[in-house]
Protein backbone atom coordinates (compact mmCIF):
# COMPACT_ATOMS: atom_id res chain seq x y z
CA UNK A 1 0.00 0.00 0.00
CA UNK A 2 0.64 3.41 -0.92
CA UNK A 3 1.44 6.18 2.18
CA UNK A 4 1.86 9.50 1.93
CA UNK A 5 1.85 12.12 4.35
CA UNK A 6 1.70 15.69 3.55
CA UNK A 7 2.03 18.34 6.64
CA UNK A 8 0.13 20.81 7.61
CA UNK A 9 0.82 24.48 7.31
CA UNK A 10 -0.19 24.90 11.32
CA UNK A 11 -0.80 23.10 13.97
CA UNK A 12 1.48 20.19 12.93
CA UNK A 13 -1.45 18.02 11.68
CA UNK A 14 -0.66 14.70 9.19
CA UNK A 15 -2.62 14.97 5.98
CA UNK A 16 -2.07 11.26 4.39
CA UNK A 17 -2.77 9.83 1.12
CA UNK A 18 -3.25 5.89 1.19
CA UNK A 19 -3.73 3.69 -2.29
CA UNK A 20 -2.89 0.57 -3.70
CA UNK A 21 0.09 2.01 -5.51
CA UNK A 22 1.41 4.86 -7.46
CA UNK A 23 -0.65 5.47 -10.48
CA UNK A 24 -4.36 4.33 -9.21
CA UNK A 25 -7.21 5.21 -6.72
CA UNK A 26 -7.04 6.53 -3.23
CA UNK A 27 -8.23 8.40 -0.07
CA UNK A 28 -7.05 11.56 1.28
CA UNK A 29 -6.99 11.25 5.45
CA UNK A 30 -7.70 15.29 7.50
CA UNK A 31 -6.92 17.61 4.96
CA UNK A 32 -6.04 20.23 7.21
CA UNK A 33 -4.62 24.21 7.20
CA UNK A 34 -3.00 24.88 3.93
CA UNK A 35 -2.78 21.63 2.38
CA UNK A 36 -3.97 22.36 -1.02
CA UNK A 37 -0.74 23.18 -3.04
CA UNK A 38 1.43 20.44 -1.18
CA UNK A 39 -1.14 17.59 -1.84
CA UNK A 40 -1.78 18.31 -5.34
CA UNK A 41 1.66 17.60 -5.91
CA UNK A 42 2.01 14.56 -4.21
CA UNK A 43 -1.13 13.41 -6.09
CA UNK A 44 0.25 14.72 -9.14
CA UNK A 45 3.74 12.94 -8.50
CA UNK A 46 2.28 9.51 -7.78
CA UNK A 47 -0.45 9.51 -10.08
CA UNK A 48 -3.20 8.64 -7.22
CA UNK A 49 -6.63 10.16 -8.29
CA UNK A 50 -8.84 10.78 -4.94
CA UNK A 51 -11.70 8.24 -4.46
CA UNK A 52 -13.00 10.51 -1.14
CA UNK A 53 -11.84 12.17 2.09
CA UNK A 54 -11.89 10.81 5.29
CA UNK A 55 -12.38 12.68 8.35
CA UNK A 56 -11.13 11.02 11.82
CA UNK A 57 -12.68 13.95 13.24
CA UNK A 58 -14.30 17.88 12.81
CA UNK A 59 -11.70 19.93 14.31
CA UNK A 60 -10.30 22.24 12.10
CA UNK A 61 -7.05 21.81 12.13
CA UNK A 62 -7.69 17.93 10.29
CA UNK A 63 -10.79 19.38 8.23
CA UNK A 64 -9.67 22.75 7.21
CA UNK A 65 -8.94 22.05 3.32
CA UNK A 66 -12.01 19.02 3.23
CA UNK A 67 -13.92 21.72 0.96
CA UNK A 68 -11.98 22.36 -1.98
CA UNK A 69 -10.19 18.78 -1.82
CA UNK A 70 -13.91 17.19 -2.89
CA UNK A 71 -15.21 20.20 -4.48
CA UNK A 72 -12.29 20.44 -7.32
CA UNK A 73 -12.62 16.78 -7.79
CA UNK A 74 -16.50 15.96 -7.17
CA UNK A 75 -15.34 13.08 -4.62
CA UNK A 76 -17.53 13.04 -0.42
CA UNK A 77 -16.81 13.76 2.62
CA UNK A 78 -16.80 10.53 5.16
CA UNK A 79 -17.22 11.89 9.07
CA UNK A 80 -18.99 9.98 11.79
CA UNK A 81 -22.54 11.55 12.57
CA UNK A 82 -21.59 12.55 16.24
CA UNK A 83 -19.00 15.36 15.04
CA UNK A 84 -21.12 15.93 11.71
CA UNK A 85 -22.10 19.30 13.17
CA UNK A 86 -18.75 20.58 12.94
CA UNK A 87 -18.86 20.95 9.25
CA UNK A 88 -21.42 23.02 9.50
CA UNK A 89 -19.05 26.11 10.47
CA UNK A 90 -15.96 24.89 12.52
CA UNK A 91 -14.18 28.50 12.53
CA UNK A 92 -17.29 29.51 14.77
CA UNK A 93 -16.11 26.69 17.14
CA UNK A 94 -12.49 28.23 17.30
CA UNK A 95 -11.15 30.39 19.60
CA UNK A 96 -11.01 34.05 18.34
CA UNK A 97 -7.69 34.35 19.05
CA UNK A 98 -6.75 31.47 17.19
CA UNK A 99 -8.53 32.30 13.71
CA UNK A 100 -7.06 36.06 14.59
CA UNK A 101 -3.61 34.05 14.13
CA UNK A 102 -4.43 32.10 11.10
CA UNK A 103 -5.59 34.95 9.44
CA UNK A 104 -2.30 36.95 10.05
CA UNK A 105 -0.50 33.87 9.25
CA UNK A 106 -1.78 33.33 5.77
CA UNK A 107 -2.31 37.65 5.20
CA UNK A 108 -6.16 36.25 4.48
CA UNK A 109 -9.53 36.63 5.89
CA UNK A 110 -10.73 32.83 7.02
CA UNK A 111 -13.73 31.18 5.61
CA UNK A 112 -15.70 28.27 5.48
CA UNK A 113 -17.94 26.62 3.13
CA UNK A 114 -19.76 23.40 3.87
CA UNK A 115 -18.50 20.29 1.77
CA UNK A 116 -21.28 19.08 -0.94
CA UNK A 117 -21.58 15.94 -0.31
CA UNK A 118 -20.97 14.33 3.67
CA UNK A 119 -21.85 10.95 3.98
CA UNK A 120 -22.27 9.29 7.52
CA UNK A 121 -19.93 6.77 9.46
CA UNK A 122 -20.48 4.58 12.43
CA UNK A 123 -18.71 2.35 14.53
CA UNK A 124 -17.63 -0.90 12.68
CA UNK A 125 -18.27 0.13 9.00
CA UNK A 126 -16.66 -1.99 6.47
CA UNK A 127 -15.57 1.28 3.17
CA UNK A 128 -15.03 -0.18 0.18
CA UNK A 129 -12.77 2.62 -1.41
CA UNK A 130 -10.21 3.00 -4.16
CA UNK A 131 -9.75 -0.92 -4.01
CA UNK A 132 -9.26 -0.64 0.09
CA UNK A 133 -11.27 -1.83 2.44
CA UNK A 134 -10.96 0.41 5.46
CA UNK A 135 -12.61 -0.59 8.92
CA UNK A 136 -14.37 2.17 10.79
CA UNK A 137 -13.99 2.34 15.10
CA UNK A 138 -15.90 4.84 16.90
CA UNK A 139 -13.21 5.83 18.74
CA UNK A 140 -14.69 9.00 21.38
CA UNK A 141 -12.71 10.86 23.81
CA UNK A 142 -11.34 13.27 21.82
CA UNK A 143 -14.18 14.95 20.38
CA UNK A 144 -17.67 12.80 20.26
CA UNK A 145 -17.47 11.38 16.82
CA UNK A 146 -13.84 10.42 16.76
CA UNK A 147 -12.59 7.38 14.23
CA UNK A 148 -10.25 5.28 13.95
CA UNK A 149 -9.35 3.72 10.34
CA UNK A 150 -8.01 0.59 10.21
CA UNK A 151 -6.63 -0.93 6.79
CA UNK A 152 -5.47 -5.28 7.06
CA UNK A 153 -1.84 -6.16 5.37
CA UNK A 154 -2.08 -6.92 2.15
CA UNK A 155 -1.60 -10.64 2.98
CA UNK A 156 2.09 -11.26 2.35
CA UNK A 157 2.83 -10.28 6.14
CA UNK A 158 2.44 -6.94 5.94
CA UNK A 159 1.16 -5.30 9.31
CA UNK A 160 -2.10 -3.55 10.13
CA UNK A 161 -2.77 0.34 9.55
CA UNK A 162 -4.32 2.27 11.60
CA UNK A 163 -4.85 6.01 11.21
CA UNK A 164 -5.94 7.39 14.76
CA UNK A 165 -6.28 10.72 14.18
CA UNK A 166 -6.15 12.60 17.72
CA UNK A 167 -6.87 9.77 19.78
CA UNK A 168 -3.17 7.83 19.93
CA UNK A 169 0.05 9.36 19.09
CA UNK A 170 3.87 8.02 19.97
CA UNK A 171 3.91 8.72 23.55
CA UNK A 172 0.80 10.68 24.19
CA UNK A 173 -2.94 10.34 23.66
CA UNK A 174 -4.98 13.71 22.97
CA UNK A 175 -6.43 16.01 24.94
CA UNK A 176 -9.97 15.97 26.21
CA UNK A 177 -9.98 19.13 27.91
CA UNK A 178 -11.64 21.24 24.55
CA UNK A 179 -15.97 21.23 23.98
CA UNK A 180 -16.99 17.57 23.34
CA UNK A 181 -13.93 16.19 24.97
CA UNK A 182 -14.32 13.10 27.78
CA UNK A 183 -11.71 11.57 29.24
CA UNK A 184 -13.83 8.61 30.87
CA UNK A 185 -14.41 8.16 26.86
CA UNK A 186 -11.21 8.71 25.91
CA UNK A 187 -10.22 5.90 28.68
CA UNK A 188 -12.66 3.23 27.52
CA UNK A 189 -11.52 3.79 23.57
CA UNK A 190 -8.09 3.00 24.68
CA UNK A 191 -8.84 0.14 26.66
CA UNK A 192 -11.49 -1.26 23.84
CA UNK A 193 -9.98 0.01 20.34
CA UNK A 194 -6.64 0.47 20.50
CA UNK A 195 -5.30 -2.12 23.15
CA UNK A 196 -6.67 -4.75 21.89
CA UNK A 197 -4.86 -4.25 18.41
CA UNK A 198 -2.14 -6.34 17.23
CA UNK A 199 1.27 -5.18 18.69
CA UNK A 200 2.99 -5.07 14.45
CA UNK A 201 -0.14 -2.57 14.04
CA UNK A 202 1.31 0.60 12.56
CA UNK A 203 -0.08 3.95 13.72
CA UNK A 204 -0.36 6.55 11.47
CA UNK A 205 -1.68 9.53 14.38
CA UNK A 206 -2.65 13.28 13.61
CA UNK A 207 0.21 14.90 14.27
CA UNK A 208 3.75 13.76 15.19
CA UNK A 209 5.60 10.63 13.81
CA UNK A 210 4.26 7.13 13.26
CA UNK A 211 4.42 4.29 15.83
CA UNK A 212 3.43 0.76 16.78
CA UNK A 213 0.60 -1.05 19.23
CA UNK A 214 3.24 -2.49 20.12
CA UNK A 215 6.13 0.36 21.22
CA UNK A 216 2.65 2.76 22.43
CA UNK A 217 1.86 -0.21 24.84
CA UNK A 218 4.89 -0.68 26.73
CA UNK A 219 6.13 2.74 26.60
CA UNK A 220 2.56 4.89 26.74
CA UNK A 221 2.18 6.70 30.02
CA UNK A 222 -1.75 6.88 29.42
CA UNK A 223 -1.83 3.20 28.36
CA UNK A 224 -0.62 1.58 31.70
CA UNK A 225 -2.91 -0.07 33.99
CA UNK A 226 -6.01 0.20 31.88
CA UNK A 227 -8.20 -3.22 31.17
CA UNK A 228 -8.32 -4.64 27.52
CA UNK A 229 -12.05 -5.26 27.33
CA UNK A 230 -14.86 -3.08 28.35
CA UNK A 231 -16.35 -4.60 31.37
CA UNK A 232 -19.24 -3.29 33.47
CA UNK A 233 -17.05 -2.51 36.31
CA UNK A 234 -14.84 -0.54 33.72
CA UNK A 235 -17.51 1.27 32.27
CA UNK A 236 -18.98 2.25 35.65
CA UNK A 237 -15.87 3.40 36.87
CA UNK A 238 -15.20 5.84 33.71
CA UNK A 239 -18.82 6.68 32.76
CA UNK A 240 -19.82 9.83 31.33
Amino acid sequence: MLVLTVPAAAFGTNCYVLAPAAGEEGLVVDPGVGVVDSLDKALRDYRVRPAAVLLTHGHLDHVYSVTPVCGSRGVPAYVHGEDRYRLTDPLSLLDPMVVAMLEQQFGTKASWTEPDDIKPLFDGAELPLAGLTVRVDHAPGHTEGSVLFRLPGDGSGSAETCLSGDVLFAGSIGRTDLPGGDYGAMLRSLATKILPLPDDTVVLPGHGPATTIGAERSTNPFLRGLPTRDDEQFARGHGN
